[in-house]
């Protein structure tokens, strides 16, 4: 097959990267190297530049980002995309995000798949936001476009069609794989006691203010404590950064108990949670979310939300933690049980190992996604 990934975020070489981009970048070349034609349409700044990395053809074309029309121009540089690849060499299937197909033109002899990430309505209600007029309607026509949806979580397929209609195409939830030969396990002697990662975006969505707030209590159980915080600051739309704000909320005794890294090259994290006594990541809203499942790869126990997708990745008791992400309490009970007990911080973050290989693995889910690809084609016979 000829397959074809629209996107903004296929990571290029020392490049840091989001979700999407490390999902791409697993399963693209992994596809190639199954003998099909992959075909990555990448929004850029620069000049457009045709390059070929691990069998996968990536065609950065060039995006405005003025505002005005910038949408159209955008939209109708993919679209003729699209259609020159199409002439040179069929494409069976484009996929792309929620938005991805407003303003592409849908042509009958290609699949159209939305790969379900979150989107804006489902960002906008789980953040308590008003939907913004003209992404809802975007979203709303690219849906009506779609021959298929694949979610990455139940939660997300769940929630996304309470607040749009999937129009009764096919559906399918089939989670990210994670890149196993960089997140594989290591030796629990590699610890640095009462050590405590966290990776993600300095936003309140994350669940990091909450978890500076917890450190007050597990400083009191455990005064060698750190939690180690990885990942960029945010600002607000006035340019405020929340990285300030969140100082600011702490005392000067448990800033001593909290260090800031900031933003870290993904081939960096594996040595990061190989010394993580555990990593926790209490966030509020998440569609799956790859940290969990790549600190848990490492077989690192993993403190994750309750909310969302959380317990389809983490078994609370089994394979891991749930805390409430909202409550300082509750994320502080968790990390105090999990230094409390070595023998079955051990036995659970063995248990997260075993789930991770088989729930994440490229092996099972690649077949998956061609099944699923297949099948959405096959339908359009029919039409």
């Amino acid at each position: 097959m000829h397959l074809c990934y629209l996107t903004n975020e296929y990571p290029k070489p020392g490049q840091a990267h989001g979700g999407i981009g490390s999902f791409l970048k697993v399963i693209c070349p992994a596809l190639a190297k199954e003998g099909h034609k992959v075909t990555v349409i990448n929004g850029t700044d620069g000049e457009r530049e045709v390059v070929e990395r691990e069998g996968v053809t990536i065609i950065y074309t060039p995006f405005s980002y003025r505002r005005g029309l910038a949408w159209y121009h955008n939209y109708s540089a993919v679209d003729r995309e699209i259609e020159t690849l199409h002439q040179n060499n069929p494409i069976d299937i484009v996929e792309g995000s929620e938005l991805s197909f407003a303003f592409i033109t849908k042509r009958k002899d290609i699949a159209y798949i939305i790969r379900l990430h979150g989107g804006h309505h489902f960002f906008a209600e789980g953040e308590n936001r008003k939907i913004n007029l003209w992404k809802g309607y975007q979203e709303k026509r690219s849906f009506k476009k779609a021959d298929g949806f694949i979610g990455v979580s139940n939660y997300v397929v769940q929630h996304t069609s309470k607040l749009l209609s999937l129009n009764n195409k096919p559906v399918q939830v089939i989670m990210y794989p994670i890149n196993l030969g960089m997140f594989e396990g290591q030796d629990f002697s590699k610890i640095e006691p009462y050590s405590l990662v966290f990776a993600g975006t300095l936003i309140e969505k994350k669940g990091i203010r909450q978890l500076c707030l917890a450190m007050e209590s597990v400083v009191k159980a455990f005064p060698q404590a750190v939690l180690h915080v990885y990942g960029r600051d945010w600002n607000d739309p006035k340019g405020k950064s929340y990285l300030s704000y969140l100082k600011s909320q702490l005392s000067p005794a448990i800033l001593n108990h909290v260090l800031f890294h900031g933003p870290v090259d993904q081939k960096d994290l594996p040595e990061i949670y190989a010394k993580a006594n555990c990593c926790i990541f209490p966030s509020h809203i998440e569609t799956l979310g790859l940290v969990a499942p790549e600190a848990m790869a490492m077989k690192r126990p993993v403190i994750y939300t309750s909310l969302g997708p959380g317990p389809e990745v983490v078994e609370h008791g089994i394979s891991g933690w749930l805390c409430d992400p909202h409550s300082p309490l509750s994320i502080a009970q968790q990390i105090i049980e999990v230094f409390s007990d070595p023998i079955e911080m051990q036995k659970r973050a063995i248990a997260g190992q075993i789930k991770v290989n088989q729930q994440f693995n490229i092996k099972y889910i690649l077949p998956q996604n061609l099944e699923f690809y297949q099948k959405v084609r096959a339908g359009l016979n029919f039409r």
